[in-house]
């Protein structure tokens, strides 16, 4: 798919659970006049139910399976905007697939200001249920190095949902007219 034009390419979220890739990915989304397709939706629209059930009924495996058939077909797809789940960078398939096919957008955020918003996340997250506090905060770490391969790292410590939506398609505009200056 590498004679899509930059400004064709479809923009890809990847960070830990919880960071806002859904919605700043629909706030790009809106600002760019694309559709946005989020990954985990897709999967459980598959299913026809949570991914918690997902998880408990078919296991992660065949979560983990379906997650990657979505992602890869959905990076040959143009001008869209799509956010991943925490954990489908750890699959070399899907990490390929985004960064080949599309833009991809590391939401960075701090453990501190990650931590505060665990009491809205850990029961709609199978990978955070009976984990203790230290137990979520090594599984943060532990996931940090599969994020570092991106072409953008956005650090949202204390930035509301607009600032980073402003933030990203700011900084392809200008990517755009500096590697495709005639092209808009």
């Amino acid at each position: 798919m590498n004679d899509v034009s930059l400004r064709e390419k479809s923009i890809v979220m990847i960070g830990f659970m919880g960071v806002g890739k859904t919605t700043i990915g629909k706030a790009v989304a809106k600002r760019l006049y694309r559709d946005f397709i989020d990954i985990d939706e897709e999967i459980e629209k598959k299913f026809n139910m949570p991914t918690s059930d997902i998880f408990t009924l078919y296991g992660e495996m065949i979560f983990r399976e379906t997650e990657k058939e979505i992602i890869v077909q959905s990076c040959k797809q143009k001008l869209k905007i799509i956010s991943v789940g925490g954990g489908a960078f750890l699959q070399e398939e899907i990490r390929n697939a985004c960064l080949s096919d599309c833009i991809v957008f590391f939401l960075d955020m701090s453990w501190d200001n990650w931590k505060d918003r665990i009491s809205l996340l850990i029961d709609s997250r199978p990978v955070l249920q009976g984990k203790n506090i230290k137990q979520i905060e090594e599984l943060f770490n532990e996931r940090q190095p599969i994020y570092s391969e991106h072409h953008s790292r956005v650090m949202t410590d204390n930035l509301v949902v607009d600032e980073v939506a402003d933030y990203i398609v700011e900084s392809l505009k200008t990517a755009w007219d500096i590697y495709e200056p005639n092209a808009g």
